[in-house]
């Protein structure tokens, strides 16, 4: 009993510490993603650039711990499941980790542009939009497709094994809907993934996972469901044996 609280514990702390490295990252990207001078205050404000990659990393290895914790105890329900999201919170790690080696290539980029003085500035600029395109659709891939993908089946199956009340897993899967759909409308053009409209079909999601951290973190997953749970894979063991 007191391993499955440490261990709901770690993924509530993960989960925190995801979203908050996420926030931080993004926002000390501002020099070198936004406004017409990126080349040069890219290098001017390296070290926050720097910093950013790193609360991503931390964002990256997050993931990836909440992922591996939760395994033992979704595979007490499917297997196959819980297998599939070892390997897709894996992948949206990696895509994530695409989008941190695109900006620091940038940041290389912007360092070349000061130290060159005069160079051809259409060469950087057209190196410099490929590059934040890259980022920008790592950015779409991971924290919006995958993370839908990725939230839909842990919470189907905290729904089914009632392995936490009922009302999170039914907001995670609600919130994995629309982040998805907000996926498929950036990228069809239809809205702006930094927009009003995107930020509330994000919105559920980032409440779920926030709900979903706190709870694991005060109460731990429900005792008597794990005991079911581990009750109705032994009896399934002993049949196929």
């Amino acid at each position: 009993m007191n391993s499955n609280k440490k261990a709901a514990k770690i993924v509530g702390v993960l989960f925190i510490l995801a979203a908050v490295t996420a926030i931080i990252g993004l926002i000390l990207y501002d020099p070198i993603l936004n406004g017409p001078d990126y080349l040069i205050k890219g290098s001017e404000h390296a070290n926050q650039v720097i910093l950013g990659a790193i609360m991503e990393l931390i964002l990256v290895v997050s993931a990836v711990g909440t992922a591996t914790t939760m395994f033992p105890f979704l595979r007490k329900y499917s297997e196959t499941i819980a297998l599939w999201h070892v390997c897709f919170r894996f992948l949206e790690a990696v895509v994530i980790t695409l989008g941190i080696i695109s900006i620091l290539s940038l940041l290389t980029l912007s360092r070349e542009y000061v130290a060159g003085g005069s160079p051809d500035i259409a060469f950087y600029q057209a190196s410099g939009t490929l590059l934040k395109a890259i980022h920008g659709w790592t950015f779409l891939l991971g924290p919006n497709f995958m993370l839908g993908i990725n939230t839909m089946m842990y919470s189907y199956i905290f729904y089914r094994s009632k392995l936490v009340p009922s009302f999170i897993p039914l907001l995670g899967m609600t919130g994995a809907t629309l982040v998805l759909i907000c996926a498929f409308l950036v990228m069809f053009g239809v809205i702006e993934q930094l927009s009003i409209f995107g930020g509330l079909l994000a919105l559920p999601i980032a409440a779920n996972e926030m709900i979903l951290a706190v709870w694991l973190i005060v109460k731990g997953f429900n005792g008597s469901a794990i005991d079911s749970l581990s009750a109705k894979k032994k009896v399934s063991r002993n049949f196929h044996l």
